[in-house]
């Protein structure tokens, strides 16, 4: 190859580089020894409100860090802000929301331990309060906190009390008007000493509230089992469910509703997402073996207004087995899913991480749900390692618009530390130019 074909080659990979993966919009270095900074279930990791993006994570001094920028722009404002956390245990991640009136508030740092919350000083600002109480009680065993926006502007937090095997739901509701949090249920979904729920949950379009659940019970992530679903349609206090029968609170193993039998031992993960159309028809990402496998796949769980469909939704060829304790180093991500109803042909958006595809940042997106035949995207061309996926929910509730948190972060064993030095935090835009790589039909395995 001459000089000249060599640069003409170049120039056109470049090019194609440039045209088939989407630019970053980097904000700055972050840790990356583990994956605190990217964990699924981080509500939110990134949250847009009045036109301004928001950003949250972990420097390498552990210190948290906000940045903030016009969408549409790629200069950030950054702030390191007084408050730290533990950077060394994947669970301990920070979760930010954006109230109707522009107070930014933040949850970080839980593991069972006591309740860090704190919120901006004034709408608009970066600048953070002092720790401060919600409301005062059952705040001493605190894990996997999340905030959802309601259409009045109010928001709602989840938050785990007690630990994992043998730990209850419960929920909070700020209200702007008063500037205050008050306690809707203490234990909304009880492991009665016995068990605990590992959620899922979302807000849609008409503020009604919808979690899903798989129970686990003991410490050990093997022994997750079933997938449960309740909803309410008034914020937050009375809960349904899909068959319109109200439950009676605490919800229990005996009083749920089962939508999928799946049981122990079948490598089900948990903490997934679930996202509802603007129908209300609520969808569920997550992955566990078929019947009769030993190779863990995607499956979507949804309600197509009579009923629950389970489905299998990728072709994967490795097994890989999930046990014991702690943050796991998986060569899957945990899912995230969103869903644009518009058209008849609904498009249901899964993002994750796996090592079959080099663990780049990948989006299936189906072209025919009935058919489950999809087309494969590639965000990056190269491996995030351990990330798992998070997205600026308001965004795409507001607009259709998908950004991608990403990093590439490391993860070790049961919250061991890998070698990795600090690694560009960045949003990724999915365009509509992006060119998909492949086009699937799932075949469930039978």
């Amino acid at each position: 190859m001459t000089p000249r074909m060599f640069l003409l080659f170049f120039l056109t990979l470049f090019t194609l580089c440039l045209y088939v993966f989407p630019q970053p919009i980097p904000i700055g270095p972050g840790w990356a020894q583990n994956s605190v900074n990217a964990v699924v279930f981080r509500k939110n990791s990134v949250v847009t409100h009045h036109g301004k993006q928001y950003v949250a994570y972990y420097d390498s001094s552990g210190y948290v860090v906000l940045a903030r920028r016009e969408i549409g722009t790629e200069n950030w404002k950054t702030e390191q802000t007084q408050h730290t956390g533990e950077i060394t245990d994947a669970h301990c991640s920070i979760s930010i929301m954006v109230d109707g009136d522009g107070y930014l508030h933040m949850a970080w740092n839980h593991h069972n331990n006591s309740l860090h919350y704190c919120k901006s000083i004034a709408p608009d600002t970066l600048k953070l309060t002092e720790e401060l109480d919600m409301i005062g009680t059952e705040e001493d065993d605190v894990t996997y906190p999340e905030f959802f926006k309601l259409p009045t502007g109010d928001l709602i937090f989840l938050y785990r009390h007690g630990g994992s095997g043998n730990g209850n739901l419960a929920i909070n509701r700020y209200k702007v008007s008063e500037k205050s949090w008050e306690r809707l249920h203490d234990v909304l979904i009880d492991g009665e000493g016995n068990r605990n729920a590992y959620w899922q949950s979302c807000v849609d379009s008409m503020g009604t509230i919808h979690i899903s659940w798989v129970w686990r019970e003991t410490w050990d992530v093997a022994t997750n089992h079933d997938m449960c679903y309740a909803r309410s349609t008034d914020f937050g206090v009375t809960w349904y469910k899909s068959t319109g029968e109200q439950y009676a609170i605490p919800i229990t193993a005996a009083t749920a509703e089962y939508i999928a039998d799946i049981p122990q031992g079948k490598e089900l993960i948990n903490q997934t997402s679930m996202y509802a159309d603007t129908d209300g028809r609520p969808y569920i990402a997550t992955y566990f073996e078929p019947a009769g496998s030993s190779i863990p796949q995607y499956h979507l769980l949804f309600h197509d207004g009579n009923e629950w469909i389970t489905r299998q939704i990728t072709n994967r060829t490795t097994p890989f087995s999930l046990s014991g304790e702690g943050t796991k180093k998986i060569p899957v991500s945990r899912p995230q899913i969103v869903v644009d109803n518009r058209n008849e042909d609904r498009k249901v958006f899964l993002v994750y991480r796996d090592e079959e595809r080099n663990s780049k940042v990948s989006i299936n997106v189906s072209i025919d749900l009935e058919e489950n035949t999809w087309e494969v995207y590639d965000l990056t061309g190269f491996s995030v390692e351990s990330w798992e996926p998070s997205y600026d929910t308001e965004l795409w509730k507001d607009s259709l618009i998908l950004h991608v948190f990403v990093q590439k972060v490391a993860q070790g064993d049961s919250e061991s530390l890998e070698d990795m030095p600090a690694q560009p935090v960045c949003i990724y835009e999915m365009s509509s130019d992006l060119q998909s790589s492949e086009t699937i039909v799932v075949v469930p395995f039978e």
